[in-house]
């Protein structure tokens, strides 16, 4: 029976957030705050962009 590599991949991920939340649960929130502030600025940046659009595209 083969094995969706997908699956795999999902699995290894998710052991490995296990896995870092449980040793280290300050270093994983660290890594939750930069992905969410990653997040935040690429949000921050699209409506920057669609701000200037609906401006008509002036500098």
């Amino acid at each position: 029976m083969a094995v969706n590599s997908k699956k795999v991949a999902v699995y290894v991920v998710v052991v490995f957030a296990l896995y870092v939340i449980i040793t280290d649960p300050e270093k994983a929130a660290d890594y939750v705050q930069i992905g969410f502030e990653g997040i935040s600025d690429a949000a921050q940046a699209i409506g920057d962009f669609m701000t200037w659009i609906a401006n008509g595209g002036d500098s």
